[in-house]
């Protein structure tokens, strides 16, 4: 397969470089359980999880929360495991859980329980007292010099927190002494908090915690320092703190959950993951997160995956979703209505399966599946239909309409004009014109794809006719894409009288790019002669100087992010086959810069396609990265992260068309490959459904060249029912009529 991959790869000699392994990660999965009463609090024991609420406590229950028992109905402000017992404490007392229910420790206020040195302490006003029993005994001491807020065992010492101040308890006595033998309550030498209050505290190994309103004051030994957006603290208003697995500590904020690996930060905000953006208590047990928010108990499960096991899921969750039909994959888009997702056919339904085009045809050459060949196939004689349909030879429809059928019908068209849509020869269906260059992009470079790797027998010859149809309707008529009206479509434009227009001379540099790659692509697939001097022509006219200036970062009302994917279908083809070095110079230093403005946004396919034309290495770990957190569940969710305060530009990379740096799809929502990773605010409240499409191509085309490992054994390429969540039933499966067989 390496040779494969290096025959379709590499300008020059390639590096030798192994491909990064497919490791086992966590993967999350989002949970929202409702609540009558807002939840305070939360807290895990025995496996049980119990909610705090101000009628009282409540236990989750598969995923909805029940009432545990008449006993507790007082208000609940905290919920806390100490002792190996939960704790309930709010304005009208103490309570502890036993086997037989709640039972009321003291009446009075309690600020805080804690476990240390085997005992519970708790803290009320500015007195500690240790639970004996049933009862509390006060500790024999002078009151503290503030009033307690928190208490907490942290390396063998009992620490007391309140007032933005700290201080230690020991021998009786509440803090310490200076050098000069006056009272001392404050526990470090150097440093300063970094907000005034404390309002959670959490000893995490070598480090004590400190959580204020701007950001999380870290103790180790007497040296106190800050976790602020300066050091990649997403958001610095930190509510509640909690240990999890492995080291980890999570932070509840007022703007979402966060959760902190080593030096690095994730982010967890809005629907995806939480009823509410504010945080008021963690829990953690093993590999689910429980937080509590006003609106209900928002639950993250984590599940071993690989990459393979991804790939293998979302195959099954776009038969399951019904995000296929007619060999065309569909975003889903709620109906009102009829209160469920339906398929929408939109403005480039052709253009988004090409991505599914060339990832099964990728997948097939790496793992001979005879099922990823009958995908790709499928979708190979959907595209073909397309421009069949039409009527007009190499002119092919955006997406195509079942008369009658349940669903979305675009309305929409480019530039803001409606929607064009037409009667096909067949009754049946209907087809949406003023087809745009993006249609046209997509095609070639999957229908490539598919030729190269998984066509077969006749299909090859068919994969070369349609590229060619297309290729000689563009050459025929003067390099322009002529619709049923006998007219250019808005998008449809590559001639020189173009060029010479306002709008022309800004879109040039990706328009030469584009025809250049359709038509060198014919040239190399027939050998025709009239696409060598077609080619030629356009070398004449000064097509390839155009293409330098490619991507266009200014005005920033001008920048479309989506054209960044086309250009990539088209670098593919054209850098790959010109033969020509002078030609092929001009167009890797086009492709270097445009890659050069690209390259902050951590995307994986545009990182991948680099890779395999140049066989240099770069961004491998923030490409898989990418794809691991991607979510399981592609509804678009709202999402906001400009509010944050850890928005910096990486060292090392230029923003040249806006934006700061690349959100996580974990913090923002799946995209297919033609939208922007540095977006900080958008969704659609869940109301739409991505296709994985564009996922599966980056991932089958990393494992092609080389750039991701086959999984460890078979096992982590497999996804089965009880792996995960189940898969998800969102549109109806399409049952109306079939795609006509296509000539």
């Amino acid at each position: 397969m390496m040779a494969v991959a290096a025959w379709f790869g590499c300008i020059g000699p390639a590096r030798a470089m192994e491909p990064e392994p497919d490791s086992v990660f966590q993967q999350e999965t989002g949970v929202q359980v409702e609540s009558g009463v807002p939840p305070t609090s939360v807290a895990t024991l025995s496996g049980r999880v119990f909610v705090g609420t101000a009628d009282g406590v409540e236990e989750l229950r598969g995923d909805s929360l029940e009432k545990v028992g008449a006993a507790m109905k007082d208000p609940v402000d905290r919920l806390v495991v100490a002792g190996s017992s939960l704790w309930a404490l709010g304005p009208k007392g103490l309570y502890r859980l036993n086997p037989a229910g709640w039972r009321s420790i003291t009446n009075a206020g309690v600020t805080d329980v804690a476990g240390h040195r085997g005992d519970v302490w708790v803290a009320a006003g500015k007195r500690l007292f240790q639970v004996i029993g049933n009862d509390l005994k006060p500790v024999d001491s002078p009151d503290a010099p503030f009033p307690i807020h928190r208490i907490v065992s942290h390396q063998e010492s009992l620490w007391i927190a309140g007032e933005g101040r700290l201080t230690t308890f020991s021998r009786g006595t509440f803090g310490g002494l200076d050098m000069y033998g006056f009272p001392a309550d404050q526990a470090w030498d150097w440093g300063d908090l970094p907000g005034k209050e404390i309002r959670d505290t959490l000893s995490a190994g070598n480090r004590l915690m400190l959580a204020t309103g701007r950001g999380v004051g870290v103790l180790r030994g007497m040296v106190l320092s800050s976790l602020m957006g300066a050091q990649g603290l997403p958001y610095e208003d930190v509510v509640c703190l909690a240990s999890g697995v492995g080291g980890e500590v999570w932070m509840g904020t007022s703007r979402g959950a966060i959760r902190q690996v080593g030096g690095a930060f994730h982010y967890f905000a809005g629907r995806r993951w939480l009823p509410d953006d504010r945080v008021t208590g963690i829990a953690v047990d093993g590999d689910s997160v429980y937080l509590a928010t006003p609106r209900g108990l928002g639950v993250i499960r984590r599940l071993p995956f690989t990459l393979a096991k991804k790939a293998a899921y979302y195959e099954r969750y776009i038969a399951a979703s019904g995000q296929k039909r007619l060999g065309l994959l569909h975003k889903l888009e709620w109906d009102d209505g009829l209160k469920e997702f339906v398929r929408e056919a939109g403005d480039n339904d052709g253009g988004y399966s090409g991505d599914y085009l060339a990832a099964q045809s990728y997948r097939y050459a790496v793992t001979h599946d005879p099922v990823a060949r009958r995908e790709a196939t499928n979708t190979f004689h959907a595209l073909r239909w397309l421009e069949r349909m039409t009527g007009i030879p190499g002119f092919p429809a955006r997406s195509v309409w079942v008369k009658g059928e349940r669903g979305h019908k675009s309305t929409g068209g480019s530039g803001g004009y409606p929607a064009e849509w037409h009667d096909a020869a067949d009754a049946r269906f209907e087809w949406k014109g003023d087809t745009s260059s993006d249609e046209l992009c997509s095609h070639f470079y999957a229908v490539t794809r598919f030729l190269e790797l998984a066509a077969e027998g006749d299909e090859r010859r068919q994969a070369i006719d349609h590229l060619v149809r297309i290729a000689d309707h563009l050459i025929g008529h003067g390099w322009q894409l002529i619709d049923v009206d006998g007219k250019p479509t808005r998008w449809g434009r590559w001639d020189p009288n173009y060029f010479l227009s306002d709008e022309g001379r800004f879109d040039r540099g990706l328009q030469a790019l584009e025809l250049l790659s359709f038509v060198k692509t014919a040239e190399n697939v027939t050998g025709d002669a009239r696409f060598t001097a077609a080619y030629e022509k356009l070398v004449s006219l000064g097509y390839p100087g155009y293409t330098l200036r490619e991507r266009q970062t200014a005005p920033p009302e001008a920048v479309l992010h989506f054209e960044d994917q086309l250009a990539f279908w088209s670098y593919w083809t054209l850098i790959r086959y010109e033969k020509d070095a002078d030609l092929r110079a001009l167009y890797r230093r086009s492709f270097e810069r445009t890659y050069e403005i690209l390259r902050v946004e951590h995307q994986p396919w545009f990182n991948f396609l680099h890779r395999a034309i140049t066989g240099e290495p770069g961004e491998e770990a923030a490409s898989l990265a990418h794809l691991r957190e991607w979510p399981l569940d592609l509804r678009i969710w709202s999402f906001q992260n400009s509010h944050r305060a850890d928005l910096r530009t990486p060292a090392g990379y230029s923003v040249l068309k806006g934006g700061i740096q690349a959100i996580s799809p974990r913090e923002s929502q799946p995209i297919r490959w033609d939208s922007w990773t540095l977006q900080l605010d958008g969704g659609s409240d869940g109301r739409d459904v991505v296709d994985p499409g564009s996922w599966l191509l980056a991932y089958w085309m990393g494992r092609f060249h080389g750039i991701i490992a086959a999984p460890a054994n078979a096992a982590d390429g497999e996804w089965r029912e009880q792996d995960g969540p189940a898969l998800p039933k969102l549109a109806r499966i399409y049952d109306g009529p079939e795609r006509p067989p296509v000539p």
